[in-house]
């Protein structure tokens, strides 16, 4: 993609379908006018003298314990320097962006417009009761590190510079498994820091928590090598001046065992990094070049032990594994600071998660067959969701230990389930199935690719490299097309089945689908005309292996787009009746919905056959499935035939899949309240569990239902995903949206990545 084009989209991000990022949205009734009086005037009068008599009340009546305050000034802004308050304001709301669907954490952005200390911290400490936590961010030193201090000092909730500790936290874990590897001690290893900004400097001070010895590290900056005999030096400068006779980077670097770059890119030589010690450790953090980059440091040095700031190779340093996890724990415990130990224990839960295994979503997501805790493994991986259940309790259980929580955890098993139903309103399945797709891309048929909106949809999977399109229909029309957009039809393979071009090809085509259906009254030239249908035409390319999967629908209704496909494409062995499910991110968390889209109205017999489809879908995801059996009644309320027939499924899948969690017959709100049926079927199966999954009686409950809460909950949609047949073929709901189509290309590309794992085994 061009500057150009990427400037391009990133302003149309911002500013459409509504300026920035986020937004505050209500968390309580306010229909009526009694919940209005309620909400404010006058009963809101209550809440506030409780809070009168009992400060601590906040937390109870407000959701200030689930507030962070982001907070800049601007003078530090990523790469682009001291850019003002206000144009810092789209990287704070990005920050709060990530707090929420990384942690569920809700976030005010606050950019305050001075330069001078004093006022800064006059200004937070002023609008400090509004919050839980204050996370400082991009803030120039050395003004940050005495802001920090100050207000560390002065208020009574956590406060953290993400820019000094986030690196370090990250860095540290990173550290201490590198070390381990490459068979050293931290109070041996000699230590390099090219940098000595905020970032810097708190990375040094943290490793020499872990054991680093002050006279075995050296910081250099644009000068040169930090000596005590420098004149001019900052207070924090002061503190990792040498007296060792060093004077540049590269003397510095003889011998040493750890590089650790904050600094600019390309300032290491391949002769700087021959000149180091046996297993060196490179941290090259430099963004968007490192200090010396991947390619031509593991060249240098096959021992090399290699991190980087980058995505795009192993061993990221990547803040967000960090700041959200850390402040989660903190306003769990409502922590009066974030400490040192509560840091060191992010540092240790970080670097544990890196030995344990992997699970297989993870590895599907960053391609690759097994991630083992080594060289090229040191730190977890920011998709990984086993982050939200192993930072925090560390965090909060280090808060405990010194004294600053002053709401200890007592149940530690359910406050793993609560962290795990935080992230309820996130989009984390979307960029989970985005990441997988461009893992291991393949080629999709877009049927209807003379459509804008469809031609708009491959652009973004051929330019965020999740699949490579080929696109049917009129080649005049979408050239037209793709000008008008600036997709680069160089690359793209385009087909119009009805052109003499493609005659061979369609012949082909014709031959195979006359042997299909010859015995179901087709013959040779029906079969000819068929194939000029591009629904025909690109479900045979996916059976005949010339294309891995196939989208079509956007413009016909879906039981005309269903028929050509199953005429060409055969049912999974062992499948009778295929069926549809439809993933729905909502409010309250990722909800799958069957059958959406095909079976009017199954018998016990295929109800149990959908729920067991969806079950292997919902695992596509990487997802458990807790079951809800879908009713009018409740656990033998009713005994009607539609009651009973959802009753005998449920019978069913006990016996079949007893390790399966599903239970029902149930009515809808006892299916989404967890409380409800803690406390009317505590006997249940999925009593005490959150249901992620919905089998319905009919297509007419379910299609209904998916499609109101698409509406009322302002939800993405994904689907309807067709279960059960032996390639991946997915038809789109009539006139989806853009967005819908690029969610569904990922789909149908993970689903191409699944079968062709199981045909290899």
């Amino acid at each position: 993609m061009s500057k150009d084009r990427k400037r391009h989209e990133a302003l149309i991000y911002h500013a459409k379908p509504k300026p920035g990022k986020i937004e505050v949205i209500p968390t309580k009734k306010y229909s009526t006018q009694r919940d209005l009086s309620v909400a404010y005037s006058p009963h809101v009068a209550y809440p506030c003298l409780e809070i009168k008599e009992n400060q601590e009340e906040v937390y109870r009546y407000t959701n200030k314990g689930n507030l962070v305050a982001v907070i800049s000034n601007g003078t530090a802004v990523l790469g682009l320097g001291n850019i003002g308050p206000e144009a810092s304001k789209p990287v704070m709301e990005g920050k709060g962006l990530l707090f929420k669907i990384f942690a569920g954490i809700d976030v005010f952005d606050i950019e305050v417009d001075t330069n001078d200390v004093d006022e800064f911290v006059s200004t937070v400490k002023n609008i400090s009761k509004t919050f839980g936590g204050i996370n400082l961010e991009d803030i120039k030193s050395p003004e940050a590190f005495e802001i920090e201090r100050r207000l560390k000092e002065e208020l009574d909730i956590p406060v953290m510079h993400d820019d000094q500790h986030g690196t370090a936290i990250i860095s540290a874990a990173a550290l201490l498994n590198a070390v381990e590897l490459a068979e050293k001690k931290m109070e041996e290893v000699k230590v390099v820091v090219s940098g000595a900004g905020a970032a810097a400097i708190s990375c040094a001070r943290l490793y020499k928590s872990f054991g680093v010895k002050a006279e075995n590290l050296v910081m250099t900056d644009s000068k040169g090598v930090i000596r005590k005999d420098r004149d001019s030096l900052s207070e924090q400068k002061q503190e990792f001046a040498t007296s060792r006779d060093l004077n540049t980077l590269e003397e510095a670097m003889k011998d040493a065992d750890v590089f650790v770059g904050l600094s600019i890119g390309n300032i290491v030589s391949e002769e700087m990094l021959l000149s180091m010690a046996k297993n060196p450790i490179v941290f090259a953090m430099a963004n968007p070049d490192p200090e010396i980059s991947y390619d031509k440091a593991v060249a240098t040095r096959k021992d090399v032990i290699m991190a980087t700031g980058r995505s795009d190779y192993p061993n990221q340093v990547n803040n967000v594994l960090g700041f959200p996890f850390i402040f989660r724990g903190a306003l769990d415990v409502r922590a009066t600071e974030i400490n040192e130990e509560m840091k060191k224990a992010a540092v240790r839960a970080l670097a544990d998660l890196a030995k344990k295994t992997v699970p297989e979503e993870v590895n599907i997501t960053y391609k690759k067959i097994k991630l083992n805790f080594g060289r090229d493994y040191i730190i977890p991986k920011p998709f990984d969701t086993r982050l939200i259940t192993e930072v925090p309790p560390a965090v909060a259980k280090a808060a405990m230990d010194s004294g600053v929580a002053r709401q200890p955890i007592e149940d530690w098993d359910r406050y793993e389930k609560e962290l795990e139903e935080r992230l309820g309103s996130d989009n984390k399945i979307t960029r989970l199935l985005s990441e997988r797709a461009k893992a291991d891309p393949k080629k999709i048929v877009y049927a209807e690719a003379d459509q804008l909106d469809v031609l708009k949809a491959a652009q973004v999977v051929h330019e965020e490299g999740m699949a490579e399109p080929i696109l049917l229909g009129n080649k005049k029309s979408i050239f037209e097309m793709m000008k008008e957009i600036g997709f680069d039809y160089e690359q793209i393979t385009i087909i119009d089945p009805k052109s003499e071009e493609h005659e061979e090809q369609l012949n082909f085509y014709a031959e195979k689908f006359w042997d299909l259906r010859k015995r179901n009254g087709i013959t040779l030239l029906d079969a000819q005309n068929l194939m000029r249908s591009r629904n025909y035409f690109g479900a045979m390319m996916v059976n005949e292996g010339d294309a891995d999967a196939l989208l079509s629908g956007y413009t016909r209704a879906y039981s005309v787009v269903l028929k050509p496909i199953l005429e060409v494409i055969k049912p999974e062995e062992g499948v009778s009746r295929i069926a549809t499910t439809n993933l729905m991110s909502t409010s309250k968390g990722s909800i799958f919905v069957s059958d959406t889209a095909i079976n009017i109205e199954p018998d016990a017999e295929n109800l149990t056959r959908i729920a067991e489809m969806t079950a292997e879908t919902v695992k596509m995801f990487g997802i458990q499935p807790v079951i809800a059996m879908m009713s009018y009644a409740n656990f033998g309320s009713s005994k009607a035939p539609q009651a009973r027939k959802v009753r005998e499924a449920v019978k069913k899948l006990h016996k079949r899949r007893p390790n399966l969690v599903v239970d029902g017959e149930i009515q809808a709100d006892f299916a989404l309240n967890k409380s409800m049926r803690e406390s009317k079927f505590p006997f249940s199966k999925i009593a005490d569990r959150k249901v992620n999954t919905m089998i319905f009686p009919n297509l007419a409950s379910a299609n209904s239902t998916y499609k109101v809460i698409k509406e009322m909950d302002s939800g993405d949609s994904i689907g309807p995903i067709i279960m059960g047949l032996s390639k991946p073929v997915h038809i789109l709901q009539l006139g989806a949206s853009v967005q819908e189509m690029v969610n569904m290309s990922a789909i149908a590309v993970v689903d191409a990545q699944k079968k062709q794992r199981r045909r290899k085994k």
